[in-house]
């Protein structure tokens, strides 16, 4: 989770770096609008997406043997330390902070809802304009626009301020509220929210701008009715109003001109942030293809199956009950035994049983006789003295 956390916040950082130096300063607010939104998107979806590559297993010959394999088991010892609690304290931290935001979430809904239920509201075509006792700076919830009553009564509201806030109303711009406020609510930890959350409200307004200014509104005259309706008390949190603070970048901004050709480059720049972005912060994952057998084993040859089948074929033609297998040809049936995968054994010849091993090892016989007991003319006799006997008389 740890890990997630970081890419997210390193990756949202890299785009609002991007927008910080090529797009914010520019007169394309549809285009920033929707790099905004998708950027947070992105840095959600990139550290969740797998890329999986498949490898070839590196082979490993496994001979078999008949060595004993020790095991040695160390017996664990179970310290606690509050380390081991530390992801607890954590996620408790965590669950904590989730309730408050979603609770603050629900709460700013609700006094959004009350205004709209307790207070007189009017139809305006599409629109609906809930008129409050307060003094307020005009906002937008969706199709709700809240307007104090006595300033609309006595139409002291201008013309430019309804289309302002219709603009809000038309394109939406409450819905790119809701997802950013969602995701903090997640995301409660992580200040890049609250600055990607400002710019994206910023931009609502340079969007209402733009419509005014397109109804043939003189700049000079629209920037004095800013000035006159703006206001530097809280703004709404679920809400677009006009605020004094954002008033210098939006008059530069309704100054800017910015060219096809620049905004065509401009969105073409986007194409490698993103490629980059996926290949650095997305998860890499190397898999073994899948083989037949855990353990692969040494294949035996042509001509070590065809020995092996000459020795047991001659031995299981022998009675099991009177055959006797050389030592030298048993241990040459074993090791090419070993050696065979499961298809060449299925199509050898069985592995010859046997009672008894003869070995004709002269070492061992000649071991086997000086360890025996000799005796001549009733009295017991040496080894050496025995072959000493036996030549003579041979």
């Amino acid at each position: 989770m740890l890990i997630y956390i970081l890419k997210f916040s390193a990756c949202l950082f890299i785009f609002m770096a991007f927008y910080k130096l090529f797009l914010e300063r520019e007169n394309m607010h549809q285009l920033k609008r929707f790099y905004l939104l998708l950027a947070l998107v992105l840095s959600i979806t990139f550290p969740l997406i797998t890329f999986t590559q498949f490898v070839e297993p590196i082979t490993i010959t496994q001979n078999f043997s008949n060595a004993q394999q020790i095991t040695i088991e160390h017996e664990a010892i179970e310290q606690t330390s509050l380390w081991d609690y530390l992801p607890q304290l954590l996620w408790t931290i965590y669950g904590i902070g989730v309730l408050i935001f979603g609770l603050k979430f629900v709460l700013n809904l609700n006094v959004i809802f009350k205004k709209i239920h307790r207070n007189p509201k009017l139809k305006a075509h599409r629109y609906i304009n809930v008129l409050l006792s307060d003094e307020v700076t005009p906002h937008t919830f969706f199709n709700y626009i809240f307007l104090n009553k006595y300033k609309y009564e006595s139409q002291q509201i201008p013309q430019e301020v309804f289309i302002h806030e219709q603009t809000h109303a038309e394109q939406k711009h409450s819905l790119d509220i809701l997802f950013i406020e969602l995701l903090q609510i997640l995301f409660w930890f992580n200040p890049l929210l609250y600055f990607i959350k400002r710019d994206i409200k910023l931009n609502h307004e340079f969007l209402a701008d733009k419509a005014v200014l397109l109804n043939g509104i003189q700049p000079s005259q629209y920037q004095q009715l800013l000035l006159a309706f703006s206001s530097n008390a809280a703004e709404p949190q679920l809400a677009n109003a006009i605020n004094y603070s954002s008033i210098k970048k939006r008059f530069t901004l309704m100054k800017t001109r910015t060219s096809k050709r620049a905004v065509w480059i401009k969105s073409l720049l986007i194409l490698p942030l993103l490629s980059v972005l996926i290949y650095g912060f997305s998860t890499k994952e190397v898999l073994k293809k899948e083989v037949h057998s855990e353990l692969v084993q040494q294949k035996a040859t042509k001509a070590e199956i065809e020995e092996y089948n000459k020795l047991a074929k001659k031995y299981n033609a022998v009675d099991i009950e009177e055959r006797i297998i050389k030592k030298k040809d048993l241990e040459r049936l074993e090791t090419i035994y070993r050696k065979m995968t499961l298809v060449q054994r299925a199509k050898a010849q069985p592995f010859p049983e046997c009672n008894q091993t003869q070995n004709y090892s002269r070492e061992e016989d000649n071991k086997k006789f000086s360890e025996a007991n000799y005796y001549y003319k009733g009295e017991r006799i040496t080894f050496e003295k025995a072959n000493e006997l036996l030549d003579k008389n041979n």
